[in-house]
């Protein structure tokens, strides 16, 4: 029975010693032999071109412009050369290669010396047991009766090691069970995942707080402009409407916004890369709120070369009534949903965030676009242009354009599955799924041809009315005007080159300089708008060089551009 336990103890540790050197030997081997094999191609290539060692050399260490201009001068003296120089770089390559494995190896080096060390001593322990004089005599080596007592301690002795020799090998078993190292690995990415979308939707909540909000030099602009009107009225009376305004023959413009610097900047950039200047007519609609402070920077700083600007306020527009207007029924629908709700404080936070962002895509000024024929009864073409725009070449071109009895001349935005109509509208819904094609093209808002005759013969607005009366509850689309744009103008929308039409500035940092300097209006739609901080400063520059830099209150309010 002595000589069984022992064996067993002694037979233990050997094995894990065993196995634990030929493993190590095994990986001495394989880097001996990677390192052998390394070092016998590098002394052929040496030897082969001894004159050339140390100017190869020193094209290891020279910079990658002066290495390209060598290897094409190679290729124009002696093709050899260039072969030279390929197997050279792919050695240095190999060499990093090496290095970083070797690195990698002398840690597993010593790591597994450290474990071999304590394995092999914690086997000597289990074995140094038996061998103690008081249990060789009393438990291994006598005929009479075990002594209880001493039993009993040889007992505490080996449990003592075994709990010990379990945690040690708890802690390295993940070292050798693959197993354990894809779980981790799993449990790991499984984390990791997790506060990345965690990050990404506080830094796109953060970003939208950024975007909405009003910057605090462009509230400071605002208040100025008004400041100005109040204390010289005399300067500022309201002009007599001129005839041009209403002048068919003319280029005409319609600009919707409460942002006075990007209005400004829009209206300069179409101008100052148009030829006939006086030709152009510019419409600019505002809230009541921005009226007089869009005014006073129009009669402050007027358009070059004979430009007309008008600048009028929703309100002016007798039509626009929640009689008339589904969008303004909505509005006013919500707004008193929303106060009963909050007033009984059954509305959750998030469904108060909700409504705040269905009424801001309900606002009047993104779905005045919907009405261009009534507002301009005299015109027969108008361009529609964004506030977050910058026209870079001139666009009386668009005029020219046979829409082809079309309605709507917009640049088309799909590519492969991407940005087809069923990405904006709920293709589950019988009316929306009997009515569209899903792989349907969709196209961009924000620099527009209309053909308003057209738009009065396809009676658009009435098409653009009956289909806001069937989403009250949003089941067709969720929000925005893009949607009932494509609803409205489905099958009447024709195609433009996409050279006229480049969007992506506010969100996609990767679009070719080549594309944006060839493109006649650039568009920052996305959160990162050219006038806030978090703009991307790569396209920042085309925004900021049609700020009026020389307008007083901009220096007045130290406005960041």
């Amino acid at each position: 029975m002595a000589v069984a336990i022992r064996g067993a103890r002694g037979g233990g540790s050997g094995g894990v010693g065993a196995g634990f050197r030929s493993f190590f030997s095994y990986r001495i081997f394989v880097s001996a032999m990677f390192s052998l094999l390394f070092i016998a191609t590098a002394t052929v290539l040496l030897t082969t071109r001894p004159s050339t060692t140390h100017q190869h050399s020193q094209r290891f260490r020279s910079g990658g412009n002066a290495y390209m201009h060598r290897t094409f001068v190679a290729l124009n003296s002696d093709p050899l050369k260039t072969r030279l120089d390929l197997i050279y770089r792919q050695a240095n390559d190999h060499i990093t290669l090496v290095k970083a494995y070797a690195a990698y190896a002398r840690k597993l080096k010593l790591d597994i010396s450290r474990q071999l060390k304590m394995f092999d001593d914690l086997a000597k322990n289990f074995s140094d047991i038996t061998s103690k004089p008081r249990y060789k005599s009393s438990l291994f080596e006598t005929d009479g009766n075990l002594d209880e007592d001493v039993l009993r301690q040889f007992e505490k002795e080996v449990k003592d090691r075994v709990k010990f020799a379990r945690l040690l090998i708890a802690e390295s078993k993940e070292n050798y069970d693959n197993q354990l190292k894809i779980q981790k690995l799993k449990d790991t990415i499984f984390a990791v995942r997790e506060l990345l979308g965690k990050a990404k939707k506080n830094g796109a909540f953060a970003s939208s707080i950024a975007a909405k909000s009003i910057p605090k030099s462009l509230h400071c602009l605002a208040m100025r402009l008004v400041e100005e009107r109040i204390s010289h009225p005399e300067k500022y009376k309201e002009d007599l409407p001129k005839s041009e305004f209403e002048d068919p023959d003319l280029y005409h413009y319609a600009i919707f916004s409460d942002n006075v610097i990007a209005v400004s900047v829009v209206v300069r950039s179409v101008v100052k890369n148009a030829e006939e200047h006086w030709k152009h007519v510019f419409h600019v609609v505002t809230d009541r709120m921005n009226l007089a402070a869009m005014k006073v920077w129009f009669k402050m700083r007027p358009v070059e070369g004979g430009a007309h600007v008008e600048v009028r306020a929703l309100e002016d527009y007798k039509f626009m009534n929640s009689a008339y207007v589904p969008v303004l029924r909505e509005i006013e629908s919500a707004k008193q949903r929303f106060y009963l709700e909050h007033k009984m404080e059954n509305a959750t936070k998030d469904g108060s965030n909700m409504k705040f962002r269905y009424l801001e895509h309900m606002s009047m000024l993104n779905h005045l676009r919907f009405y261009l024929p009534e507002m301009y009864p005299k015109l027969h073409k108008i361009l529609f242009l964004d506030d977050d725009v910058v026209v870079q070449k001139d666009l009386t071109g668009l005029w020219k354009i046979d829409l082809s009895g079309k309605v709507n001349g917009a640049v088309e935005t799909c590519f492969g599955s991407f940005h087809r109509f069923s990405q904006y509208l709920n293709f589950s819904h019988p009316l929306i799924r009997e009515r569209f094609n899903p792989k349907a093209c969709a196209w961009a808002y924000g620099m527009n041809i209309f053909d308003l005759d057209a738009w009065r013969r396809e009676k658009c607005t009435e098409t653009y009315h009956n289909w806001q009366n069937l989403n009250v509850d949003r089941a067709l689309w969720k929000s925005g005007t893009l949607p009932p744009g494509l609803i409205t103008f489905y099958s009447l929308t024709k195609s433009l080159d996409k050279s006229w039409h480049v969007l992506g500035l506010g969100y996609n940092p990767s679009i070719s300089m080549d594309v944006i300097n060839n493109a006649a209006v650039i568009h920052y739609n996305g959160n990162m708008k050219p006038w806030l901080d978090i703009a991307m400063n790569q396209y920042k520059n085309l925004w900021t060089k049609y700020v009026d830099n020389d307008m007083e209150f901009l220096q007045t309010c130290n406005f960041g551009v």
